[in-house]
């Protein structure tokens, strides 16, 4: 959420931070909402401050045994004035919100100004595609193939775009949740097991509502099934003040997560890429204002690790204004070499929200009791998708007798090296 005295002191700024952002709304609008607002808001507390004061001289009056009826009467009206103004505020107040609730963050300076993905620019590349001796395949072949992976059933049960896992290709995706998650808590991260449901207010907190909500699923009465564990993780810290020799927080955490996937009809229908429901391994990240680019750098660094690790060839690549998410300031993404794909794409995203969720949330901190709370940053990074990780994994570890190489590094989770 953005700050409005912000907004007040340089519409300009918010401005073309929309239009850097393919968005725009009418901030003359808001200015003038804020302007109304705090203008009943005074006359508000005007009338309240001679009600105080009136009060006083009624009971000296009446301490002096004198007739206050007059006055008491007049301020019966100025009573009501005061629920009419208070009614107005409120009023203004939800208008004034609910459009700062649907605004986008602002972009950080070394952000690329762009229009969509075309304008992201590539940091750097780790590891090489693999040149195969035979014609691979891709892995919405090799796992229905090997027997692994059952598209055709999970349509039956469930729909379009669910997938069973069987036998080793269970236990691979098991061993990558358990590999990410001990990477990451040796490195430091403390690991979380979330609930998978959440509320209205959880899921604001964050910035999926109200503007995202046709991409939720709801469950019963104002209950939201995660779409990724930074919802209930970062709102662990909701409405709290925290202290801060304990930042930076840094948590890491497995869930499902459940994603409609509104308005991406014909992207990546096939296969494990993009389902509705799907497993993930999430960092999640509270910290001061001052921390929060080096715990960025260090988030994707982490991300990073677990696909050298498995020696997965991938690509970093800063987002543009036009291609980022809503929360964030500034974005990683971790693109996988796919072979079927013949191009690199997204396992990882990494992002710094600044203060945008925290102003949400109501996520501060203070170095000493006698300090006033400020605003934290809060960070969040796929540690990784781990459907994508496992897709990855049966393309490029292919071998030309149908069968998949296991990565060295999950070996001991697998309990073999080969899947056959």
């Amino acid at each position: 959420m953005l700050d409005i005295r912000r907004i007040r002191q340089n519409p300009q700024e918010l401005e073309q931070a929309l239009k850097d952002r393919n968005s725009s709304i009418d901030i003359a609008q808001v200015l003038s909402l804020d302007e109304e607002q705090r203008s009943l808001m005074a006359q508000s507390e005007t009338l309240k401050s001679l009600r105080n004061e009136t009060s006083k001289r009624i009971a000296q009056i009446k301490r002096d045994k004198g007739d206050a009826c007059a006055i008491t009467d007049e301020m019966k009206q100025v009573g009501e004035d005061i629920a009419a103004l208070d009614e107005q505020i409120k009023k203004k107040s939800g208008l004034l919100n609910d459009i700062l609730l649907r605004l986008p963050n602002y972009p950080h300076q070394s952000v690329p100004r762009g229009k969509d993905d075309k304008d992201n620019v590539e940091v750097r590349r780790w590891g090489h595609p693999r040149e195969f001796d035979f014609e691979p395949k891709a892995h919405w072949d090799i796992g229905t193939d090997l027997d692994i992976m059952d598209f055709e059933t999970a349509a039956k049960v469930s729909g379009a775009r669910f997938t069973f896992l069987k036998g080793l290709g269970a236990r691979l995706e098991r061993s990558i949740i358990n590999f990410y998650l001990n990477v990451h808590t040796q490195d430091g991260f403390q690991e979380v097991y979330p609930p998978y449901m959440v509320s209205r207010a959880t899921m604001t907190g964050t910035g999926q509502l109200p503007k995202f909500e046709e991409d939720a699923y709801k469950v019963g009465q104002d209950l939201f099934l995660i779409p990724t564990a930074e919802v209930p993780v970062t709102n662990m810290y909701r409405e709290m003040i925290l202290q801060g020799d304990r930042l930076p927080i840094r948590h890491v955490a497995y869930s499902v997560c459940f994603r409609s996937e509104a308005g991406s009809a014909g992207r990546d229908t096939r296969g494990y890429i993009r389902q509705h429901q799907f497993n993930k391994v999430e960092m999640v990240k509270i910290c001061k204002p001052e921390q929060s680019y080096d715990e960025l750098e260090h988030m994707t660094m982490q991300a990073e690790k677990v696909l050298q690790l498995l020696d997965l060839p991938y690509r970093v690549v800063c987002l543009s204004t036009g291609d980022m998410g809503f929360s964030a300031a500034k974005t990683y993404d971790i693109e996988v070499w796919m072979p079927s794909y013949q191009r690199y794409v997204e396992i990882s995203s990494c992002s710094n929200c600044e203060d945008f969720q925290a102003r949400r949330a109501q996520i501060r901190y203070r170095e000493n009791l006698k300090d006033k709370p400020q605003l934290c940053h809060t960070l969040n990074g796929s540690g990784v998708a781990v459907g994508r990780t496992l897709a990855a994994i049966l393309e490029n570890y292919q071998q030309a007798d149908g069968s998949i190489q296991v990565p060295e590094a999950l070996v001991s989770y697998m309990g073999t090296d080969r899947i056959s």
